[in-house]
């Protein structure tokens, strides 16, 4: 009998193994060869391969176009993440309670669809220094008397960062108010009921019984909008190309500099730093989730 039980669990281990051997053999041939390798360039000479130790991780650290860099992609993340959870929130809250929250969902999910070459000539046509803001303002102000012509080239500007933080919250509100309203639909409303009968209040219900409710649903939104924010590269390589204005130069417009310029050596090393950053901080928040449940 025990020799038929120890059997049966090697069988399932091994139907487990070979279920899972063609994706481990993936991830291994796909990713981590092709990082160890990347790791292994990122302490040699782009050229002689060479080996010359930290000197390229100490070359990127002084450069001040990744200094930049790195400063606007944290800065574009910080902003737009909280905004986008707390947006998403905030309209699947009323959704929740509509019977005919399936079709609000899809016009939700629309622009998600939308190719990204269309949504930047829509965002040119836009905020352009002849676009329609400015003649919708121009307009304003003549019928208000307040201010004359406006001719002001958001792209090109300061502002050009709170156009791409627009751009990428209308894009990916979508998804987010879809894992927003599975998570508040799979609430009993048992609980809330229960908690009504005993006194508590709208807000006391909100913040006591569905919040901590929502966790696995927060972890999975901020993990994939803090992915999908390195993502924002292509509206704005295709709005201002390889040398935007300085406020919107993100780490892959410099990774796309110095893959132009052959500078693989720096490259390497700062797509370890960036690879590393990214990891710890998926750590941390794998952390704080499993600390709270």
């Amino acid at each position: 009998m025990q020799l038929r039980k120890r059997f049966r669990s090697i069988w399932r281990n091994r139907v487990f193994f070979i279920f899972m051997a063609p994706s481990f053999i993936g991830v291994v041939i796909f990713v981590l060869v092709p990082f160890l390798d990347v790791l292994k360039r990122s302490f040699t000479t782009a050229v002689t391969g060479q080996y010359i130790g930290m000197q390229n991780y100490k070359t990127i650290f002084a450069n001040q176009a990744f200094q930049l860099a790195v400063k606007n992609t944290i800065r574009f993340t910080a902003v737009c993440i909280p905004l986008l959870v707390v947006i998403g929130l905030m309209i699947a809250l009323p959704l929740s309670k509509l019977k005919s929250a399936g079709v609000i969902k899809s016009l939700y999910l629309f622009p998600l669809a939308m190719p990204t070459a269309t949504i930047v000539l829509v965002w040119k046509m836009f905020f352009y220094r002849q676009g329609f803001l400015n003649l919708f303002l121009t307009r304003l102000g003549e019928w208000s008397g307040l201010w004359g012509e406006i001719h002001t080239d958001y792209l090109g500007s300061s502002a050009a960062l709170w156009v791409l933080v627009f751009s990428y919250v209308w894009k990916n509100t979508g998804y987010t108010v879809v894992l927003w309203l599975a998570g508040i639909l799979g609430i009993p409303n048992e609980l809330i009921e229960a908690a009504r009968v005993d006194g508590a209040s709208g807000i006391q219900c909100f913040f006591r019984i569905m919040l901590p409710n929502l966790l696995g649903s927060l972890y999975t939104i901020v993990i994939l909008s803090f992915l999908n924010s390195f993502k924002i590269y292509r509206e704005a390589y295709l709005v201002a190309g390889s040398y935007p204005e300085q406020d919107i130069y993100l780490l892959q417009h410099l990774f796309n500099n110095w893959f132009v310029g052959l500078d693989f050596d720096k490259m390497a090393a700062a797509a370890v730093c960036v690879g590393g950053f990214l990891f710890v901080v998926i750590m941390l928040l794998q952390y704080l989730w499993d600390r709270d449940t």
